[in-house]
């Protein structure tokens, strides 16, 4: 369905008005001129092998950990990115506690359950028992997801500061209409299961939290979008701190997206599948300066 901005198509050369929603970013366009659609996006490999499954998911991790570090979502030891296991999904893989995230290679990936054991990894099998209560509530409350992400980046626990979900200010932001929550309460570093838990209902089926007073959380059917969301969440936050500032230093608002206009935006930016294909560019890049050491 065309949003509501295209019931007024301007008359074309050929005297062609009717309306196209054929092309999703110039709505109101006529039939005529609907020539260039959206191309139909590629996806991730399937495998029949469950195991040379994981040998390829623990590579994307290993990827998705020098992303966060590339961009300075490393903090100390705060940060973790899991992804639930094909093989025993049960378990989750995730980062060891105190390795940093740009030095991260598949084979120091530790393989976790839902009890908090570490069933098989590298040689540093430390488990950060926050990464832990967080992320096991998550993907015990959500089979769909295969990967949870979660740090301390600046601007998006600058903006969890502020008690409140983001606006629809830009065509970025609407990635997440409708699809992002926020948890108000913080009681600390997450050590208790009951507080995971929580998280993990108040995320619901949507992709994103903003933990009050903490940071951001994100998920996704894969690890390019769980890893895409949270990084352009953390944009969209940094857009609206700055809008928000330079709109009430002259006694104004911003101007927000209708929500018509900010749903049918979704339907093209916002999909799992528009997730996966966004991150792609992030992932091939960090692979070329990587080499192959992430893969050891």
């Amino acid at each position: 369905m065309a949003p509501p901005s295209a019931v007024d198509p301007e008359r074309a050369t050929n005297g062609d008005t009717k309306p196209s929603n054929a092309v999703s970013h110039e709505p109101g366009i006529s039939e005529s001129k609907a020539k260039v659609q959206m191309p139909k996006f590629p996806g991730p490999p399937k495998f029949t092998d469950k195991y040379a499954e994981r040998d390829y998911l623990k590579g994307r991790l290993a990827l998705a950990f020098r992303i966060f570090g590339k961009y300075g979502y490393d903090e100390g030891v705060a940060g973790h990115i899991t992804m639930r296991d094909p093989v025993q999904p049960d378990t989750f893989w995730v980062n060891p506690f105190g390795v940093a995230f740009s030095l991260i290679r598949k084979s120091d990936l530790i393989q976790v359950d839902h009890e908090g054991n570490i069933v098989d990894g590298g040689e540093v099998r430390l488990l950060n028992a926050a990464a832990f209560m967080l992320h096991s509530g998550v993907h015990k409350a959500r089979p769909d997801v295969l990967c949870a992400a979660h740090s301390h980046s600046i601007y998006g626990r600058s903006f969890c500061s502020l008690g409140r979900k983001l606006d629809m200010i830009t065509q970025d932001s609407c990635s997440f209409y409708n699809d992002h929550v926020l948890y108000e309460s913080f009681n600390g570093i997450v050590l208790a299961e009951k507080e995971g838990n929580d998280i993990a209902a108040c995320l619901g089926d949507k992709k994103a939290v903003l933990l009050q007073n903490h940071g951001l959380l994100t998920v996704g059917s894969t690890i390019e979008a769980a890893v895409f969301w949270f990084i352009s969440l953390e944009k969209c936050c940094q857009a609206q701190l700055a809008a928000d500032a330079a709109a009430g230093g002259r006694g104004h608002e911003t101007v927000k997206i209708h929500d018509e206009d900010a749903a049918f935006t979704y339907k093209t930016i916002g999909t799992p599948h528009a997730g996966w294909f966004s991150a792609k560019p992030l992932f091939d890049v960090i692979e070329k300066e990587c080499g192959t050491d992430y893969l050891q």
